[in-house]
């Protein structure tokens, strides 16, 4: 018999995600993509779920909380937590969303130390590259390939997506290689992700999570310019949803948690 149901929902600019635990055991997940009514998206995910305790983060976390009782958390303290379920080890973290890239240090005691996040523009994280991929008429896996597979890069100048858009269509115009420029946009997501890294207190072990760590190139590229490997989760892009999860345990049960 389950003693403790929780679920955990990280409220994204892109997707919500769901992750449920029975007794501090993570059973279930769910994403969906995210639309200009949050809440609706929150409600269907958890209907026809029962649960002693809800746990929302992510920037719709504080709207979610107003409409229905939950307790809230911070993405960066959220993120840290299902780092550290899935890989003990992990001391540094990458987390590549859709609006907004993160980068944490934690602690030996398993407490967040030094970060950084952009969140004041999409430059570099998922939205960027969605943008891009469709400026140069690939769908988003095409766009992941070509940049693996190109031989050479073109350089891309601009980080802001409105003029990188508008760089990639006059390259374009120019006849310059599509791949290239695939594989020069991950190249410059790849740097302004590692410039972040070495900001912090960079270690062992580094996980990669969040929904850019989906990309193929990306994983590849970060971890050639690291040069160690990355861990990237099964479930890359719940971590958040299923550290709200365990930040909702009891006190008195999470030293039971693994």
């Amino acid at each position: 018999m389950v003693e403790m149901r929780i679920i955990g929902l990280d409220i994204g600019s892109r997707t919500v995600k769901r992750v449920i635990l029975e007794d501090g055991v993570p059973v279930e997940h769910r994403v969906l993509p995210g639309t200009h009514d949050p809440l609706a998206v929150c409600e269907e995910l958890l209907a026809g779920q029962e649960a002693d305790r809800v746990a929302a983060t992510g920037y719709g976390r504080r709207l979610f909380a107003a409409h229905r009782e939950a307790e809230v958390i911070t993405e960066i303290r959220a993120v840290a937590l299902g780092a550290l379920h899935v890989h003990p080890a992990a001391r540094s973290l990458l987390d590549i969303g859709g609006q907004d890239t993160k980068v944490i240090s934690i602690r030996p005691d398993g407490q967040v130390g030094k970060f950084e996040m952009n969140d004041r523009c999409a430059a570099g994280t998922g939205r960027f590259l969605e943008v891009m991929a469709t400026a140069l008429a690939y769908s988003i896996d095409e766009f992941v390939c070509a940049g693996r597979e190109a031989e050479r890069s073109q350089a891309i100048n601009a980080m802001c997506t409105v003029f990188a858009e508008s760089e990639v269509i006059s390259a374009t115009a120019r006849g310059v290689d599509r791949a290239e420029m695939a594989r020069g946009l991950h190249e410059a997501v790849t740097r302004r992700a590692l410039a972040m890294l070495r900001r912090i207190d960079l270690r062992d072990d580094v996980v990669f999570c969040g929904g850019g760590a989906l990309n193929g190139c990306l994983r590849q590229f970060i971890s050639e310019g690291l040069g160690r490997e990355v861990h990237v989760p099964p479930e890359p892009q719940i971590l958040a949803a299923l550290g709200a999860a365990l930040s909702a345990v009891p006190e008195a049960e999470r030293s039971e948690v693994g």
